[in-house]
């Protein structure tokens, strides 16, 4: 049963790095998503399941410790929160770029050249200091 949970938290680890590793804002989110929930599931394994254990210490029987699972309930009102954070922030570099790949710009597309609209020394815009004296 072991082995399943571990494989199982891996899996889960691994499919959120893949899909925060990729070039689009949204799967970037869903990977980051799925990390928490595979952290979730390490601290809350990290805990043991207890059966017939009291989750304070009452007598010489066993007790379950209420630790993890008091931070995994934490994390998951906190995960929450960060993702309609993060699914907002994306929502937002969406509409500004047009685009809602991570660097701004769809890759293959050609370069785009900043037009020349600094002032230059004599206060023109495009102007530099050769074509000023």
């Amino acid at each position: 049963m072991e082995f399943l949970l571990a494989s199982g938290i891996g899996w889960v680890t691994f499919c959120g790095l893949w899909l925060l590793l990729r070039g689009r804002s949204f799967p970037a989110v869903l990977g980051l998503t799925l990390l928490g929930y595979a952290v979730n599931l390490f601290i809350f394994a990290s805990g043991r399941l207890w059966r017939d254990a009291a989750p304070i210490l009452a007598g010489d029987g066993p007790y379950a410790d209420p630790l993890p699972q008091a931070l995994v309930l934490t994390a998951i009102v906190i995960g929450f929160a960060t993702t309609g954070f993060v699914i907002e922030l994306a929502l937002r570099g969406r509409h500004d770029n047009g685009t809602d790949h991570v660097d701004g710009k769809e890759p293959g597309a050609p370069a785009t050249v900043e037009p020349h609209g600094t002032p230059g020394p004599s206060g023109t815009p495009g102007a530099t200091g050769k074509e000023a004296a």
